[in-house]
């Protein structure tokens, strides 16, 4: 559980589902299997990663953003507040960086 990757790598390029979103997510992240592929869960299981410098690629971010607005949306807003989280400590350890296809 939790390998650490550097970086991690979100591949949204092919997305065609919903159920894709956390599928990707899960794999990326290596998240357990008890991973409940929804925000909540992302949410709890992402305070694991921090302690570590976290760089995340992003592919497919248009094909995301247009197929799923309100999930591409959620995902930033939890990686924001992940970066905020416990007083700001993790502010300058979390990038992210959308990719060009």
């Amino acid at each position: 559980m939790y390998e650490y990757r550097n970086p991690y790598i979100l591949d949204f390029s092919n997305i065609k589902y919903y159920g894709d979103v956390h599928k990707i997510i899960k794999e990326a992240f290596d998240f357990p299997d008890y991973y409940g592929e929804n925000w909540s869960a992302f949410w709890d299981c992402s305070k694991g990663l921090v302690g570590d410098p976290i760089h995340i690629q992003i592919w497919g971010m248009d094909r995301f953003q247009k197929n799923f607005p309100e999930s591409c949306a959620k995902m930033f807003e939890i990686l924001e507040r992940l970066r905020h989280w416990n007083d700001d400590r993790y502010i300058n350890d979390i990038s992210i960086e959308i990719m060009q296809e």
